[in-house]
């Protein structure tokens, strides 16, 4: 038998996958293609309107190029809204696809509680078996659930409670992906500020410490964290290492701070002026990268406009920008004062927008500089391969297979046929 996996949302979703993939491995059953497999699984993403279409959508496309398959939709969307199945046979919830081997001959709903009393331990994926050889990049999930309850957030929901992995594990783990000959580990999780050994107590930034000691690939990225979790002690360890990545993803969400009240976010503007400069001060050429949510609830022009102003002025180098989606089940979703959505488009327009601006000026930053990336496999416009920089520019050169892999400098040279492009000057 079969299966296909098909992946939305965000980094851990990635890991997750990667585990059910395992699972079914140890069944038996080999990877394929949609068209042939006998399991579709949808490891599906709620967090938007657009992340539930998207659900719809993959779900039709699924029936129409396999008929024969069966189609399983799983996790977060799973979680909250096992109703909403959009016809798939068999519904699996965030707990319960970790165990979707005992459930390959069944159709239905099962979805177990995780909002239910105690705290349950980083389940279903040990992280032991299947570790893939010579990949670039790899996603490695160290914590998952949140409890912070933002206003417009259902991840909560979703996931249940902050819990970590042990120590230990993720020191494991870490030395079994270099052995593999993975170059770079992104540490995800739904909130990795939280992140607390089970057994110590001890946090994201003592863990971090035991890396920078540890045998683990060369490079060490983290995803998204928290912007009150980052202090004046985590930038420093992030300057004085040798393998933590010069690049940090920041939730910012507004920078009004009417709105940032309502959004349950307890920090304003000034803090995130503050924090923006403090990371300039303490990392050098740092790539900084905001989220921020257009068309919140009670966002009227003015307080648009305090946000838009903040991010022209503010050094930074990307947006990941989302229109407001009112999660039922979520506090805002009951909020009056909804922006209609002509408007949230154009300040969606408005921010992206603003997102090329501040990409194309990061990327002149470093016009004829030297720097060091490791090329990943994927052919780009049909003659570039890419790599990521220590501060996460994706620089392209022409496609040479050898290089897939292999730290290599490069000279950047600037941005030509739409991409930032340099040239390799060899193997480090």
């Amino acid at each position: 038998m079969k299966f296909f996996i098909h992946t939305t949302g965000c980094k851990a979703n990635q890991w997750d996958s990667y585990v059910i993939g395992n699972r079914l491995k140890d069944k038996g059953l080999v990877p394929g293609h949609i068209s042939d497999a006998d399991i579709i699984v949808i490891n599906a993403c709620t967090l938007t309107d657009g992340a539930e279409r998207d659900v719809r959508r993959f779900i039709n496309m699924g029936r129409r190029k396999n008929g024969k398959a069966k189609i399983v939709l799983a996790g977060c969307h799973s979680q909250v809204y096992p109703d909403r199945d959009y016809g798939a046979d068999l519904v699996l919830g965030q707990e319960d696809k970790f165990r979707i081997d005992e459930y390959l001959q069944k159709k239905g709903r099962f979805v177990t509680d995780i909002l239910s009393p105690g705290i349950r331990p980083l389940i279903g994926d040990d992280g032991s078996g299947g570790l893939p050889t010579g990949r670039t990049r790899f996603f490695f999930k160290i914590q998952d659930g949140c409890d912070r309850f933002c206003s417009y957030c259902i991840v909560p929901y979703a996931r249940g409670k902050p819990r970590s992995r042990p120590v230990d594990d993720v020191l494991r783990v870490m030395q079994q992906l270099k052995k593999k000959g993975i170059q770079e580990v992104v540490l995800t999780g739904i909130e990795i500020s939280a992140y607390h050994d089970p057994a110590t107590g001890s946090d994201l930034k003592a863990l971090l410490r035991r890396l920078e000691k540890s045998e683990t690939p060369e490079r060490i990225r983290m995803s998204s964290v928290d912007p009150r979790s980052i202090d004046d002690e985590l930038v420093g360890i992030m300057a004085s290492s040798d393998k933590l990545a010069k690049s940090i993803h920041i939730p910012m969400q507004s920078a009004s701070d009417k709105v940032l009240e309502d959004m349950g976010r307890q920090y304003t503007q000034a803090y995130m002026r503050n924090l923006l400069e403090r990371l300039h001060s303490g990392l050098k050429d740092a790539g900084i990268g905001l989220d921020v949510i257009a068309g919140f609830p009670g966002e009227d022009e003015e307080r648009f406009l305090e946000t838009y102003r903040f991010l022209e002025d503010a050094g930074f180098y990307y947006l990941h920008v989302f229109p407001f989606s009112a999660r039922n089940g979520s506090l805002a979703a009951t909020f009056p004062d909804q922006v209609p959505g002509a408007l949230k488009k154009e300040r969606v327009r408005l921010l992206r927008q603003l997102d090329g601006v501040k990409r194309r000026t990061f990327y002149e930053k470093f016009r004829g500089k030297r720097m060091d990336i490791i090329p990943e496999g994927k052919l780009y416009k049909g003659k570039y391969m890419r790599g990521y920089t220590d501060n996460y520019l994706p620089v392209h050169i022409p496609f040479t297979k050898i290089l897939e892999n292999s730290p290599i400098a490069v000279t950047v040279k600037g941005v030509e046929d739409g991409v930032l492009v340099g040239d390799a000057e060899g193997v480090l």
